[in-house]
């Protein structure tokens, strides 16, 4: 058994941001971070366009930024919420430079600030086109300097610890849900460990591989959203499931390659396979429209023109400048024999970005006592039904903060939970055939893909949730009688993804966000969040 007072679940910008501020407050305490891959396979590391922060106050405003991201949530968006990110993302901003993360400057000294989708403003610092890899390589060489921090790679954690674990019944209804840590697998030895935490904070990121075609790296199968419905956490807003407008057409290859919304902000333009522009036709911001336009955008004309991508023109970008500011996507490109100087991308929308997770509250507070959530899997009204673009890592970075905060003043008032029973894994035998869960998964994320994509409707997602039900049924009397592994674990956890999402979506008679159904095409009169 391991003890730990700060427990984090997740190596990403959110967690190793409250594992640094927490670590420096109490050096005489004990951070433990869990992730189940290498340290820095994060989501964050894959954030190529930048983070959204008021910079320029002679031409921008926090009002501007709170107005766009409003905007862009489609009426759903905590307005509170939004206010605290954008007014204190600025100063967040600012510590992550402090630490090291270096983002890039104009010819005269200042920030070269981005625009994209959605932004009315230049606001958007970047490092190139490889944003998230700089914040991560920063955040994680502090992380690494400071004894207090242990970094346990390749560690999956199974379950979140509840009274349920000491015998007693919870269920959705019960008030006083609290974590004691969690139940975790350890990859290398295989054996299943306990660690007790006074403080755990989920920073496990999204969920993209429950769909085919995603941006999101192997990881990203909504491991903390599954646990903690399982522990009976509410869960909230999963129908809105982001889609990139821009990623990489090359099929079977996975993750997909994003291309990132900063090439349309800097005048790159969607095309038909003919080279003719289209956004036009859908709205006046054309290319520059918010994410889920632009995705039902694309997805619209390659169902009219049977088309399987739309292309990128990046011709009125200057060479300088594109050369310059996308440097991973040129190089990309060149390694597949397009010269983007000259050659249109073909591109097709990905799943990219969770809006819902765990329901959060302005603290990062989750349902269950002395557990938060930070980063994608947790659902803090920030981006109501649909995110703008760059705020992800602005949210993460300023709930980090609260979490912080809110974990340093009751740190000292709560005790460990000594007497939690060890993984009982009896009855239990090696898999026989790996491909009875391989095959599963490929056959959810047909599933999530063909009938709760971009566009939906009622018959596909009864659909879903019958297919869904029948796999749940199978793995869940495989999860009984064979013994854990990974694989095991993020087909249960992608299940459970799948369904919250399909839920969420059939229970919304409306379209609004990035949810689209055909049988409700309007947006209601009344903005609810979906809850379970």
């Amino acid at each position: 058994m391991h003890k730990a007072d700060f427990l984090v679940i997740g190596s990403g910008i959110a967690g190793l941001t409250f594992a640094l501020k927490t670590a420096r407050r109490f050096p005489d305490k004990t951070i433990t971070i869990i992730t189940k891959a290498e340290e820095e396979e994060t989501n964050t590391k894959y954030a190529q366009g930048g983070i959204a922060a008021v910079w320029d106050f002679e031409k921008d405003s926090y009002e501007k930024h709170i107005d766009d991201t409003l905007i862009a949530g489609d009426g759903l968006c905590k307005r509170d919420i939004v206010e605290i990110v954008v007014k204190e993302g600025p100063e967040r901003v600012k510590e992550i430079i402090n630490w090291g993360a270096d983002f890039d400057k104009n010819k005269e000294g200042e920030y070269s600030l981005g625009k994209e989708g959605g932004h009315s403003e230049f606001r958007v610092l970047h490092h190139k086109d490889v944003t998230g890899k700089e914040i991560e390589k920063t955040l994680l060489e502090e992380a690494l300097s400071l004894p207090n921090i242990s970094i346990h790679a390749h560690h999956f954690v199974i379950d979140i610890i509840t009274q349920h674990h000491l015998g007693r019944i919870v269920t959705r209804h019960t008030t006083d849900i609290e974590c004691y840590g969690v139940y975790v697998l350890n990859k290398k030895n295989k054996t299943i460990e306990k660690i007790i935490a006074k403080i755990t904070v989920m920073a496990s990121g999204g969920a993209g591989q429950v769909y085919k075609n995603t941006t999101n790296p192997i990881i990203a199968t909504g491991d903390g959203m599954a646990m903690v419905y399982r522990a009976k956490g509410r869960i909230s807003n999963m129908e809105f499931v982001q889609f990139h407008p821009t990623s990489l057409y090359q099929p079977g290859v996975t993750p997909s390659f994003l291309i990132t919304e900063a090439i349309r902000g800097a005048r790159g333009e969607l095309k038909t396979s003919d080279g003719k522009p289209f956004m036009h036709k859908y709205d006046e911001r054309k290319s520059l429209a918010p994410r889920d336009i632009v995705a039902r955008a694309i997805d619209n004309e390659m169902k009219i023109r049977g088309d399987e991508f739309v292309y990128l023109d990046c011709a009125p970008i200057p060479k300088e400048e594109l050369l310059n500011h996308f440097p991973n996507i040129y190089e990309k490109c060149k390694s597949i024999g397009l010269d983007i100087l000259k050659d249109f991308i073909p591109v097709v929308p990905a799943a990219h970005y969770m809006c819902g997770g765990i329901l959060t509250d302005a603290h990062g507070n989750s349902s269950i006592n002395n557990l938060y959530a930070c980063g994608e899997c947790s659902s803090t009204g920030l981006h109501g039904a649909n995110r703008l673009a760059s705020n992800s890592l602005l949210e993460a970075l300023v709930f980090a903060n609260r979490i912080y905060e809110d974990a340093a003043a009751k740190i000292d008032s709560i005790e460990f939970q000594e007497n939690i029973p060890d993984w009982n894994a009896e009855g239990t035998n090696e898999p026989k055939e790996m491909v009875m869960i391989t095959q599963s998964i490929r056959e959810l994320k047909e599933i999530m893909t063909n009938y709760v994509g971009i566009v939906r409707s009622n018959e596909r997602l009864e659909r879903a949730l019958n297919r869904l039900h029948l796999l749940y049924e199978e793995t869940e009397r495989l999860y009984d009688t064979t013994a854990i592994s990974p694989q095991l674990c993020e087909l249960r956890n992608l299940i459970t993804v799948g369904f919250l999402i399909t839920r969420g979506a059939s229970a919304r008679k409306e379209s609004r966000g990035l949810h689209y159904t055909t049988d409700f095409p309007e947006r209601s009169d009344w903005a609810e969040d979906s809850l379970f």
